[in-house]
């Protein structure tokens, strides 16, 4: 897994993050919260399947949906959003890591593993934490909602593979079929 983040590391596009193939006409569009257990396990996927797959043809673009039931999403997403301005590589290691400890991240406990993280990376935690109260990051994670619910957008994860939705809850062979038949598609 390491070996392919330093073959294909994150690329920030504008305000998306990209892991993957930053070139690739085939996008992976994953609207996620990064205190969605489904996300976590579509995480997951994306590590030990869907990167060692398809990271030299696919751009998979993470787009920030943190729902309003969850506590503590939106202040996830907005330090994701800061620490992509840092390092990309970071912020993906941020999102990989805050989705696998969900379970341990309550409100309350939010800050404290945002530290634990900063000190891990050798980062700020003052500056992580003030970042959670700037309104441009906030704004960037704004405009993700706003973009996902003008697409229709409801639920996490919520991922378009060149457009096709895949919602919530589903099978590593679907998402593989669907990227496949959009590569064939391209090879024509």
């Amino acid at each position: 897994m390491r070996s392919l983040l330093l073959l294909f590391p994150p690329v920030v596009f504008a305000q998306g993050l990209v892991e993957g193939n930053p070139q690739s006409p085939v996008r992976v569009a994953v609207y996620e919260d990064l205190q969605c257990s489904d996300c976590a396990v579509f995480r997951q996927m994306m590590d030990e399947k869907l990167l060692p797959r398809y990271s030299a043809t696919v751009a998979f673009e993470h787009k920030d949906f943190p729902l309003a039931k969850h506590a503590w999403a939106m202040d996830a997403a907005i330090a994701a959003r800061y620490l992509q301005s840092l390092d990309p590589r970071v912020a993906v290691e941020y999102r990989r890591d805050t989705m696998t400890n969900q379970k341990l991240i309550t409100k309350d406990s939010f800050q404290d593993h945002l530290v634990a993280f900063a000190l891990k990376k050798k980062l700020d935690p003052e500056k992580i934490k003030a970042a959670l109260k700037e309104e441009r990051w906030r704004k960037q994670v704004q405009e993700d909602v706003e973009d996902g619910v003008a697409r229709g957008i409801a639920r996490t994860p919520t991922v378009l593979v060149n457009g096709d939705p895949f919602i919530e809850t589903f099978t590593y062979e679907e998402i593989a079929k669907a990227i496949d038949s959009h590569l064939a598609a391209v090879k024509k």
